[in-house]
């Protein structure tokens, strides 16, 4: 089953039993990140030092990326600059939940309502299909762990990661300072084209500043 980029990263934030989520605001940053990022892959839309730009209208054939672009579109018709950084501060509180209710079609999460002390309601995710979470993190493991050289899906992947310092939800019980060091070599390495490697660095620095933004609004 091919899952997007978003979707991965949400795999990774939900706790496989109760199916709660785990650094919410981070994997929010890191799943906006994953729709632009692969539409940026996908050649629908480019992010040109700090604009964003729709290269192609065409549908990519995937409704959840789809609609992604069909939301950057109708915003980049309004008026003032269309920074990378400006879009993900948009998309940050829905993207999450567009990821989770396509996970749900595909049958890999279910949703769980229930209500906490008798009175307000929650929504839990639990895995129904474990074996793309397995397949995912047997993936992220080969490359990052064991030292095998990714494809471009799974390098990008990996610098969302990075960027949004989830390397405890990728490797819950990795050794940390030789996870980060190895994902911020695969972040800058030369993996791929460089248009795909300038995407993903342009990508990488808007969900980097963003993220810096947040956490030091958050201290103050």
């Amino acid at each position: 089953m091919a899952i997007t980029l978003a979707e991965e990263v949400v795999l990774l934030s939900l706790d496989d039993e109760s199916g709660s989520a785990q650094q919410r605001q981070a994997a929010g940053w890191a799943v906006a990140g994953g729709f632009l990022l692969e539409l940026v892959l996908a050649e629908r839309v480019s992010v040109d030092g700090e604009a964003v730009v729709v290269t192609d209208p065409s549908p990519t054939g995937e409704p959840l990326l789809d609609g992604r672009a069909e939301l950057i579109a109708t915003w980049l018709r309004g008026r003032g600059r269309h920074r990378a950084t400006d879009w993900l501060t948009r998309d940050q509180p829905r993207a999450v939940t567009a990821a989770v209710e396509r996970l749900c079609e595909r049958g890999v999460i279910a949703e769980e309502k229930r209500k906490v002390l008798g009175m307000f309601p929650v929504r839990r995710y639990p895995e129904s299909d474990g074996t793309v979470e397995r397949e995912l993190r047997a993936r992220l493991a080969a490359v990052v762990l064991d030292g095998a050289e990714p494809d471009t899906r799974t390098a990008g992947l990996i610098a969302l990661i990075h960027s949004a310092k989830l390397h405890g939800l990728a490797f819950p019980e990795g050794p940390r300072k030789e996870v980060e060091a190895r994902m911020a070599e695969i972040a800058d390495g030369q993996w791929a084209a460089e248009s795909v490697r300038t995407a993903i660095r342009d990508t990488q620095a808007a969900m980097t500043a963003v993220t810096v933004v947040t956490t030091t609004t958050i201290l103050i």
